[in-house]
């Protein structure tokens, strides 16, 4: 495990309260954050409750939140740790490659990044893929594909691989894809039949979704010590996204958005460095990571409902990163 020091800074108190204002506005009973600046801890901090139900758990640092779709990032490690191992020759190998049967006519083209990096315009019906469109688009079947190929690869599910490689190396014991509820689970009253890394129930405590930032942040090295090899997160953070991708739309790492130009318009806006970059989830929950500033910051929900009227949840993600740096300056 990260062996860090603690420099808790006054400095986040309002970053701290936007975040709980914002818990308010989408009807969330629970919320923390939690950043790493230069090798300490300089915020953390904890709200509110598992759920609405009476006597819920109060939030705290065992508390594991659904991460939802950042659970996508470490997807992305395991695709890149196939590269690395030569069990995949390169992301520009077609998917039928991998997965020989399939359709090959709907996916005559469809790269391994296409599926990383959400262009491949694949969509379902009925249970029979046929390609919509080429542009980006965020959907889950390429996700579903590549959790395939890894099982393919492996011969293990994706969670038994990342126990092995990931969790069990970092001593993450907050971190699994739960099935069952148990009572520092943040709840989201959903059903999960499996906990072998294919449905979205990976649980995470606030600090272990950090510390996969900081991983990342220092490219596979630990408490000073290469526990993974660099090249695997070189590659998940470098934009990879077909040169051809209008402007407008996001450009993608191994699954994590890679801040290139910046971008008013995107999730990571137009105020944070060169090489930032950030994995969302439909909870609310956001890691990211800002390699200028040698700066992780993750941000934790439970949102269930809609977002409500009034609500715009680009700007309250980019707000987030827009304060995180601002804050940083008080260092």
């Amino acid at each position: 495990m990260l062996n860090l020091k603690i420099s808790k800074n006054k400095s986040f108190i309002e970053l701290n309260d936007y975040v709980s204002h914002v818990k308010n506005i989408i009807s969330a009973t629970a919320a923390a954050t939690y950043i790493i600046h230069h090798d300490r801890i300089v915020n953390e901090w904890y709200s509110g409750v598992h759920d609405n139900s009476k006597d819920s758990r109060l939030v705290d640092k065992e508390s594991q939140f659904n991460i939802a779709s950042v659970r996508k990032t470490f997807l992305g490690f395991a695709i890149s740790f196939a590269l690395h191992e030569g069990k995949v020759r390169s992301i520009d190998d077609l998917v039928v490659d991998y997965l020989n049967d399939l359709d090959r006519e709907a996916l005559s083209y469809i790269t391994i990044r296409h599926l990383l990096t959400h262009t491949h315009g694949l969509d379902d019906l009925h249970n029979r893929l046929f390609l919509q469109g080429t542009d980006w688009k965020y959907n889950n079947i390429g996700v579903n594909l590549l959790i395939e190929i890894i099982r393919k690869l492996y011969k293990m599910p994706l969670s038994h691989l990342l126990e092995e490689r990931v969790f069990s190396p970092m001593g993450f014991s907050q971190t699994g894809w739960r099935k069952e509820y148990n009572e520092k689970l943040v709840w989201l009253n959903e059903q999960y039949k499996d906990d072998q890394g294919n449905q979205a129930n990976l649980f995470m405590s606030t600090k272990e979704l950090a510390y996969w930032g900081y991983l990342h942040l220092n490219r596979g090295a630990v408490n000073g010590k290469q526990i993974l090899p660099k090249e695997i997160f070189e590659q998940t953070t470098t934009i990879i996204s077909p040169p051809d991708l209008e402007q407008q739309l996001p450009r993608n790492g191994f699954f994590w958005f890679v801040q290139d130009e910046p971008r008013s318009f995107t999730e990571l806006g137009d105020k944070l460095p060169y090489g930032s970059f950030q994995s969302l989830g439909a909870t609310g929950c956001a890691c990211l990571v800002i390699p200028e500033c040698k700066t992780v910051a993750v941000r934790m929900y439970n949102q269930t409902r809609q977002n409500p009227l009034g609500y715009d949840y680009l700007e309250d993600i980019k707000t987030f990163g827009y304060l995180v740096c601002k804050y940083l300056e008080d260092l």
